[in-house]
């Protein structure tokens, strides 16, 4: 018999694994209702026009597709079939895929409830995503975003809420990161200082890599796109550019790249006098491969712990106007909570309460003493505590074994003399004190 396994870049949550990743959920959660944001959730999966041709060529490539119901192979194209042209095939085999983020979906529920909806909307969304990536370590083909988006304004006012989301979560998990901030008109400056306009999103793309690959890789990558040799020199220059001021005299014939200083220029005022306890630092070689950004860009990562980025996001312009809407300005970003997790696993952050499922044991001498646990479990609980009672009464060291093994604070020991006196005897698992008192002031006390 075949040992059952599950699809490779997917994981099992075992039940503290899921605690620990509630607990990530919910301090972002509470930060993203401080600042008003309303909750939104979209199906797992799109009709593939909704998905493709929103990432670029890089993100099309990752798309998962879901095979049409029934036989597929009725409506395949036969030409394409024959000659296994998988892109042509794909396009009548598979008219689905799952969602590769949540900034697409939301843009099309935007578009399909314009008309219900107050603007500026400001919405989050904490769910799943697919992608068809290779899986490694920070990398899955299934992970959750925590995501938060307000579509309808120009306003720089968001970027800055924005940075302070980051800030508040992150303080919040006391986890120290460092917050990179760029403009997409800050890289268009650059391909027009390096005369490459033209080829812009192949610069994107490149540089976007360079964390991966060094500029070396760049390098080579640019010269594979037919970026020649004397704009890649221009651009290299560029990207050791320390702070976005000195841009200014590059950029003197750059409208557009005039434009993204201004726009962060702005971003920094708005945060000069509301002090972060994370560092907010410009990278001029921040990319964000994603085409459809077009403003400032948003990337974080841990400043403690070896791992890609754990947050990105940035400013869209017109996402809505692929869907028939044209001029909805937006901006976003999203905390990657599975790389979240290993980080906070990786420095030992997580609170050290919050493996506890159940505060209290109640373990019982016999049967009698049983029925009075079940009894005192229901009172106990009605009190909003939460108990477990061990299911078999005998050998104390068994079920002192189990509190230990599920991490549980706290036992009641409960034989003749507990029942006659109406109490229950407590140990504290960590300390080793016991003491007794009714199940009122048990209550109390563990409350």
């Amino acid at each position: 018999m075949q040992k059952p396994s599950i699809p490779e870049g997917t994981r099992d949550f075992g039940p503290e694994q899921v605690r620990k990743r509630s607990y990530i959920f919910d301090t972002v959660r509470s930060v993203f209702v401080k600042f008003g944001f309303q909750p939104l959730e979209t199906p797992a999966m799109e009709n593939l026009g909704t998905l493709t041709g929103k990432y670029g060529e890089e993100g099309d490539k990752l798309l998962f597709k879901i095979l049409n119901n029934g036989d597929f192979l009725v409506g395949a194209d036969p030409e394409a079939l024959a000659s296994k042209n998988s892109t042509k095939l794909t396009a009548t085999i598979a008219k689905r895929g799952l969602r590769y983020d949540l900034t697409v979906p939301f843009a099309r529920y935007v578009v399909m409830n314009r008309g219900t909806l107050s603007f500026p909307f400001k919405r989050y969304q904490i769910q799943p995503v697919w992608r068809a990536d290779r899986p490694q370590r920070g990398r899955y083909r299934e992970f959750f975003q925590c995501d938060v988006d307000v579509i309808g304004s120009d306003s720089l006012l968001y970027e800055a809420e924005l940075v302070q989301i980051y800030d508040e979560a992150f303080a919040n998990m006391k986890l120290p990161v460092v917050i990179k901030i760029n403009n997409r008109k800050v890289l268009f400056g650059i391909a027009e200082a390096a005369g490459i306009a033209d080829q812009f999103t192949n610069m994107t793309v490149a540089i976007d890599k360079l964390d991966k690959v060094g500029i070396e890789g760049v390098r080579k990558e640019l010269n594979e796109r037919g970026v020649p040799d004397t704009a890649i020199a221009v651009i290299e220059k560029i990207l050791k550019t320390p702070d976005f001021q000195s841009l200014k005299p590059i950029f003197a014939n750059s409208e557009t790249g005039l434009k993204g200083l201004e726009e962060l220029e702005r971003v920094f005022q708005l945060l000069s006098k509301s002090p972060l306890r994370n560092e907010l630092k410009f990278d001029v070689t921040l990319a964000r491969g994603l085409s459809y950004y077009t403003g400032c860009i948003f990337e974080v990562s841990a400043k403690d712990y070896q791992m890609g980025s754990i947050g990105g996001g940035g400013r869209y312009a017109d996402l809505t106007g692929v869907f028939g809407v044209p001029g909805l300005s937006g901006v976003g970003v999203s905390f990657g909570a599975d790389r979240i997790y290993d980080v906070l696993e990786g420095l030992n952050l997580f609170p050290e309460n919050i493996s506890e499922s159940v505060k209290i044991m109640l373990a019982s001498f016999d049967e009698p003493a049983f029925e009075y646990a079940f009894q005192c479990a229901t009172e106990l609980r009605a009190a909003g505590v939460s108990v477990e009672v061990y299911p078999e009464p005998g050998k104390l060291k068994k079920q002192f074994e189990y509190a230990a093994k599920r991490g549980i604070p706290f036992v009641a020991i409960i034989g003749e003399r507990e029942m006659e006196s109406k109490t229950l005897t407590v140990k504290d698992q960590k300390s080793g004190e016991q003491w007794s008192a009714n199940v009122g002031e048990v209550a109390k006390r563990l409350a």
